[in-house]
């Protein structure tokens, strides 16, 4: 009787198991990654950092796998891109927020596509939000939902403002 029991449990273990790997294989079909380009210093131990910190949804949309090392992908079609280990920006005029301590700089001049940079971080990262996505994205929820995985890279510098500078109107 007992051995019939343990032939039982072993059947239903293997069942079980053989059911989870076809599942798997059908979900892991459902949703294709990313194909992306690795940034110049993708493999900067602090993008690990990052990257094992960033959350499974942003903005309201699923992480997709990528390709590339140190990229990550939200949203189907992608929506949301990111990138670490580019080359960090230096001083610039653009406009900068700061959102969770994290200081991000804005570059629009490839609308509908917006470029957001965490500035002064090494290695540097930006994230690329397509404003055209369905749904929406709201760029302001996704650099905040990315701020605290983002707040792990090493600050090297800050944005000021002009109150900031001390720049004198006289001159």
């Amino acid at each position: 009787m007992q051995n019939h029991i343990r032939r039982g449990n072993r059947a239903r273990a293997i069942l079980g198991l053989a059911s989870a790997g076809i599942l798997m294989i059908t979900l892991t079909g459902c949703a294709s990654e990313v194909p992306l380009q690795p940034a110049e210093d993708a493999n900067n131990p602090a993008c690990a950092e990052v990257m094992v910190r960033l959350p499974d949804e942003v903005a309201g949309q699923q992480q997709r796998y990528t390709n590339a090392q140190a990229t990550s992908a939200w949203g189907n079609p992608a929506s949301i891109l990111l990138y670490c280990g580019i080359q960090p920006t230096g001083p610039t005029d653009l406009p900068c927020v700061t959102l969770n301590g994290v200081d991000w700089i804005r570059d629009d001049s490839r609308a509908p596509l917006y470029r957001f940079e965490a500035y002064g971080r090494s290695p540097g990262l930006e994230v690329i939000i397509d404003d055209n996505a369905e749904p929406p994205v709201s760029g302001t929820t996704a650099l905040m939902d990315l701020s605290n995985a983002v707040a792990e890279l090493p600050q090297t510098r800050k944005c000021t403002t002009v109150e900031e500078l001390n720049i004198d109107d006289a001159q």
